[in-house]
């Protein structure tokens, strides 16, 4: 239909025809849709509009050009906030509340609420969860946590130990077992609440890239500043999202509409608090297998940096290509830096320090 208002084929008609054209067939178009067109028509101060927003917006693709047409105009939305509207379902009341609880933006929630259809579901962080957390420990080692007591503990196959750090796998696998119910708990805790409604939004290559990122980060950081001491636990990546999370709450305060804002990130602050607490006080608790230290704590530390960098760019632009954000090229080459710097800290520090390393399992 914009064709047949565009007829030298420029690629933009003017916003009076395309207003026509709204009003002419805006009841054949789904309420957002017709609310962020409007809005489109209502911000753009050229006087003529895009033909090809106007198809990513109807294709639920969205361009850097539409984004910045709505956020440099009025964007006058017209009806009231999702939140406020009467008649729906369970399902529905669930997404709009995941789009609050983690985007700042009211066109972005409705963008989200428009575009999302559950498929895929946040598979991600609930496989990562079942199967790294209770499969692997309740069903192979016949025992859902290992106790930093446990004969298993350190002669298990996945945690990182110094002396066996030539083992790649170990850097990534350390998080499928935990020192103790309480650890599993807690991490399970925070993985799930925030973790899953991340990943509704922001979708699984993204979230899972923070995770690994942070998992990858906490490894690395043990092996520098910790350099005798094993690691377990998936707090790496955990700390890594919730930090993140966190930190796009606060620097969008305003813009965050969810409901007890304040009590939600009380309570994962204080879970965070008692977790890495208590990691810190086991760090350097008397080991039961003496001269092996009980796990690092710093693989925490390595997961809120990954999270207030790269994990606060990726959550701050919501769909919108991180190509083109220099701030996310900055904090990726500085993480790629400290990998290659951990890489080859680890290959020549150990023997030219001259550390005493516990013996192997």
């Amino acid at each position: 239909l914009l064709s047949q208002f565009d007829p030298d084929n420029t690629g933009y008609i003017s916003t009076e025809k395309f207003r026509s054209l709204l009003q002419r067939h805006g009841s054949e178009l789904d309420p957002h849709k017709l609310e962020v067109l409007l809005a489109l028509a209502d911000s753009n101060s050229e006087g003529r509009i895009c033909y090809q927003d106007f198809v990513n917006l109807m294709s639920n693709k969205r361009s850097n050009s539409f984004r910045q047409a709505i956020l440099q105009g009025n964007r006058r939305l017209c009806s009231k906030a999702l939140l406020e509207e009467t008649g729906l379902s369970l399902s529905q009341r669930l997404i709009r509340h995941v789009a609050y609880e983690t985007l700042p933006r009211e066109i972005d929630r409705k963008w989200y609420y428009d575009s999302y259809t559950c498929c895929p579901p946040p598979w991600f962080m609930i496989t990562i969860t079942i199967v790294a957390f209770f499969l692997y420990n309740g069903v192979v080692l016949d025992r859902f946590v290992l106790q930093v007591t446990h004969p298993l503990y350190l002669k298990n196959a996945l945690l990182y130990h110094p002396q066996l750090r030539a083992q790649a796998w170990r850097y990534l696998t350390y998080i499928f077992m935990h020192a103790g119910i309480e650890h599993l708990g807690l991490n399970v805790v925070l993985q799930l609440l925030v973790g899953v409604p991340l990943e509704m939004v922001h979708g699984a290559a993204r979230i899972s890239f923070v995770y690994v990122a942070g998992v990858v980060a906490g490894s690395l950081a043990v092996s520098v500043a910790d350099m005798t001491a094993p690691v377990v636990g998936s707090s790496g990546g955990v700390y890594a999202l919730v930090s993140a999370h966190l930190a796009n709450i606060v620097m969008n305060w305003s813009g965050m509409k969810c409901q007890f804002k304040l009590l939600r990130m009380a309570v994962a602050l204080v879970c965070m608090s008692f977790e890495f607490g208590r990691a810190v006080w086991l760090r350097f608790h008397p080991s039961a297998y003496p001269p092996c230290p009980h796990p690092s704590f710093m693989a925490h530390l390595g997961g809120v940096m990954v999270g207030i960098t790269l994990g606060v760019i990726i959550l701050r632009n919501y769909e919108q290509r991180l190509q083109d954000q220099t701030l996310w090229w900055i904090f990726l080459s500085i993480y790629v830096i400290f990998v290659l710097f951990a890489i080859f800290w680890n290959i020549f520090a150990y023997s030219l320090l001259d550390l005493k390393l516990p013996p192997p399992p």
